[in-house]
């Protein structure tokens, strides 16, 4: 089970969480505690590189232990070159799209099909912890080749307790902790873009500053934000809203942070 909808009181943040909160609220333009802290937060990564991959083709998105969240899938396609920094994504969270189950000549078991469809949140789309007890009901094996082109990933979630601090350590890959920072200046130099100069400047800590300049570029090296306009999401149409987002210059790379509507988040996971 994931461990999704744990919610951080603002009077239980330890004095790092308060300056991630503090350097966070720089990034996305407003403070963190503005927006509203009930909601659930999640991120996605998506991009050109994810596509022309083969990686979300993988037929470990759908294994029985990845869908019900004990088997979390690590991104060869991280920001920085450390091993143990590979973003993990959740497949059990992330949003699968299984639009060709109605057709005839789907190899899908019929009762599955039909059962799928009743847990789809709306159209073909459905969560993967959905899914999960589905495959074992009626003894289907989404791994196999027969079945690989049945489904899709929608909106590939990132692991996050759904909490907008946590949303944005995650897609900011600032760790947990001031020792897990990772310059990625130095493994990508960067400068950040000038207008940003000034409110990087109001972030004390030196080593989150400058890994937080990363995201704050042209993208023609690092990652360069997105205005509220062009930050969108695939699932903005079933009521999610963009909180912030960065990408790349060459459309390898989108990160999007979003709150979740009640129908996308569905029920609480305990």
């Amino acid at each position: 089970m994931t461990a999704e909808f744990r919610k951080t009181p603002e009077a239980s943040l330890s004095d790092w969480d308060r300056q991630l909160a503090h350097a966070f609220g720089v990034l996305v333009g407003r403070p963190l505690d503005e927006f509203n802290p009930d909601a659930v937060y999640a991120v996605g990564l998506q991009g050109n590189v994810l596509n022309e991959s083969g990686f979300l083709r993988e037929p470990d998105w759908v294994h029985p232990k990845a869908l019900s969240g004990a088997r979390p899938i690590p991104c060869p396609f991280g920001l920085s070159s450390e091993p143990d920094r590979q973003p993990l994504f959740d497949p059990s969270t992330s949003i699968f799209d299984f639009g060709r189950c109605d057709s005839p000549q789907s190899p899908l078991p019929k009762d599955f099909a039909a059962a799928l469809k009743t847990v789809c949140f709306a159209g073909s789309l459905v969560r993967g912890a959905d899914i999960a007890p589905l495959l074992d009901r009626f003894g289907v094996d989404l791994t196999t080749p027969a079945l690989k082109d049945t489904w899709e990933i929608y909106f590939p979630r990132l692991v996050c307790d759904g909490t907008l601090l946590d949303a944005l350590r995650v897609a900011l890959d600032t760790g947990r902790t001031p020792e897990e920072l990772v310059p990625l200046t130095l493994t990508f130099p960067t400068e950040p873009e000038e207008e940003w100069e000034q409110d990087l400047a109001t972030i004390e800590h030196p080593a989150l500053r400058t890994h937080l300049a990363y995201f704050c570029t042209d993208g023609a090296e690092g990652l360069m934000p997105l205005d509220q306009d062009e930050t969108t999401t695939v699932l903005e149409d079933e009521g999610c809203e963009p909180v912030a987002g960065w990408e790349d210059g060459h459309g390898q790379i989108e990160i999007t942070v979003m709150k979740l509507s009640p129908l996308v988040a569905g029920p609480a996971q305990g």
